[in-house]
């Protein structure tokens, strides 16, 4: 008899909703997906093409996808994840939990995990620790709720790499929120520090500087290339998610100084690249920080 859950749902089938759906189909689990890029004519096709290439069955409607499953996992935009839990409410059942992989701030998986549990379902929370790409399946979640223990080892047994940190809702998304300072926050300092670096033609002697201070980070190395990489990548998505670091801070009576700028910072390099009618696809492979400074300081 097959361990753990055996029927999926991914709401929302862009980067990690895709290759967590691959991964779990893979991993012989029946999965199905649905986006609301299904409803628009122009994104269907390939949103279906996405969903056939990862062997996972694409639902009309949100209402179709999760019935009779037993996880629904919820992987949206920040701003869409309210928008799921309220619909999760009206279809989902007793028995039935959704996993919120959205990284927005406690308080909104508070008031998400309330709707949820008022209709009798069960919700849990998830903070996603890293970049998934790199780990897929076996990226690091951290789940909070009353049933967090018992779905974590569910999870575990899929191949998921999950760990039950609270039954309390908000601790999960308030590790994930903090560490986003730290992270997000380094990603934004390197695009604005190289990027001004380069037009004095200094980047050599900053990045032996930082490479003094920090030997082990890997300053002279791919660490740079990287964080300016996932900043050009998803700079919109990741502004998106500092503002809610913001108010996650506020409900705390932090001032949100760092997480505000680290957002302006990521949107700026979005509306940079727009300007030049760049995108993270036309830069090339491998990725390099140096050429798009360059793109960014050309004129016309």
């Amino acid at each position: 008899m097959m361990a753990g859950p055996h029927k999926f749902a991914l709401i929302g089938f862009g980067e990690a909703g895709s290759i967590l759906g691959e991964d779990l189909a893979a991993a012989g689990r029946a999965v199905v997906m649905y986006d609301i890029l299904l409803d628009t004519p122009a994104s269907r096709e390939a949103m279906l093409e996405k969903a056939r290439r990862a062997h996972v069955g694409a639902a009309p409607t949100f209402e179709e996808a999760v019935v009779g499953v037993q996880v629904v996992i919820s992987a949206v935009t920040a701003s869409s994840s309210a928008d799921v839990a309220a619909k999760a409410a009206k279809s989902l059942r007793a028995g039935q939990v959704l996993l919120d992989i959205n990284s927005v701030s406690p308080a909104k998986k508070l008031s998400n995990a309330a709707l949820v549990e008022a209709a009798g379902a069960d919700y849990v929370e998830a903070a996603v620790m890293a970049p998934v790409p790199p780990q897929r399946l076996r990226v690091p979640m951290l789940l909070g709720g009353k049933r967090a223990s018992a779905l974590a080892e569910d999870l575990r047994s899929v191949g998921m790499n999950t760990i039950a940190l609270s039954e309390q809702i908000g601790v999960a998304s308030a590790v994930k929120m903090c560490r986003s300072i730290v992270i997000k926050g380094l990603e934004a300092l390197t695009v604005e520090a190289m990027v001004a670096a380069r037009r004095f033609g200094a980047e050599r002697e900053v990045l032996e500087s930082l490479n003094g201070t920090f030997p082990s980070m890997g300053w002279t190395g791919q660490l740079p290339d990287y964080l300016v990489s996932r900043a050009a990548e998803h700079g919109r998505r990741r502004a998106a998610e500092m503002r809610e670091v913001a108010r996650t801070l506020e409900d705390v009576g932090v001032e949100p100084t760092m997480a505000l700028a680290t957002a302006a910072r990521q949107d700026w390099l979005i509306d940079a690249m727009t300007s030049k009618g760049l995108s993270y696809s036309s830069l090339g492979s491998p990725f390099s920080w140096r050429d798009l400074a360059d793109w960014l300081t050309k004129t016309g």
